[in-house]
């Protein structure tokens, strides 16, 4: 936990899924250069008068060191060659205000936890709390669903969400419709004195479909997402440059130093400045 600004935020979690080598990029470079012959590795002096098979190309996927590689990242700065190489994260427990600074990153593979298939549990809630707003709270305390760790922050942040729905549920005749499967509707009046009993038999009963499309206004920039993302090494140089400054966001911050902290050596050697 970390106190900026008053309140209390949870870092994200950050795990390195796949990475391809730098070896594609080593010979991506040899092959602008035709220089095959005057790299390090064995298997790249290969390919100077040969195709390589199946084994070599495994062989070079598992290439730890360039020299090549590190002149041309800092010294001639040609560093397209970087583009050869990627990097996949998955990302847990950052926030939606984050995803409009990712947004900025032009080239990269992203893939987000969907509001729109994932809201059920929080309407579920509302629909079983039959306007008790002490039950709602408490039940969306439970989804651990804020980048804030503030008990009373939370509060304020489910309760606006509780006013929300409210106001919504007053505008239109079918909420109820509109917010559980059309299979649940049932369980409103079988356990209309039973808020707890209700929340369950909607929980295990079928999920509505795009719940979120009509409810996406309720939450805001504080909510987690999950998300994996994929950079290739140039982007990811340009990421870790603007990202880790003392300029930056400091969520998006946050995300930076740990997709660093699990980013190979290897990669980070060609991409980030020694200090």
């Amino acid at each position: 936990m970390e106190n900026m600004y008053g309140i209390q935020y949870s870092r994200p979690e950050v795990i390195l899924l796949q990475d391809t080598g730098i070896g594609v990029a080593e010979t991506a470079a040899r092959t602008c250069y035709d220089s095959f012959s005057n790299s390090e590795n064995k298997v790249i002096n290969y390919i100077e008068d040969n195709m390589p098979d199946a084994k070599m190309c495994d062989e070079i996927n598992e290439i730890e060191e360039s020299n090549l590689l590190g002149d041309l990242a800092w010294t001639y700065f040609h560093h397209s060659i970087l583009e050869h190489a990627n990097l996949s994260f998955l990302v847990r427990g950052t926030s939606r205000g984050v995803l409009q600074e990712h947004a900025r990153h032009r080239i990269q593979a992203i893939s987000v936890r969907s509001t729109r298939y994932t809201m059920s549990s929080i309407i579920n809630a509302f629909v079983a709390s039959k306007g008790n707003r002490e039950f709602f709270i408490s039940k969306i305390l439970n989804f651990d669903m804020f980048v804030t760790s503030d008990k009373e922050y939370n509060r304020l942040e489910i309760s606006a969400m509780f006013d929300k729905l409210s106001y919504q549920q007053t505008k239109v005749e079918n909420f109820d419709e509109i917010a559980i499967a059309k299979s649940s509707l049932d369980y409103l009046q079988e356990f209309k004195d039973d808020s707890e009993a209700m929340f369950k038999a909607l929980e295990s009963g079928k999920k509505k479909r795009n719940v979120g499309d009509a409810f996406k206004h309720i939450i805001t920039d504080n909510v987690k997402v999950d998300m994996v993302v994929t950079f290739n090494l140039r982007s990811l140089k340009n990421y870790f440059t603007l990202r880790d400054s003392g300029a930056a966001f400091f969520q998006i911050r946050w995300l930076a130093q740990e997709m660093m902290r699990v980013t190979p050596t290897k990669y980070l050697n060609l991409i980030v400045k020694k200090k």
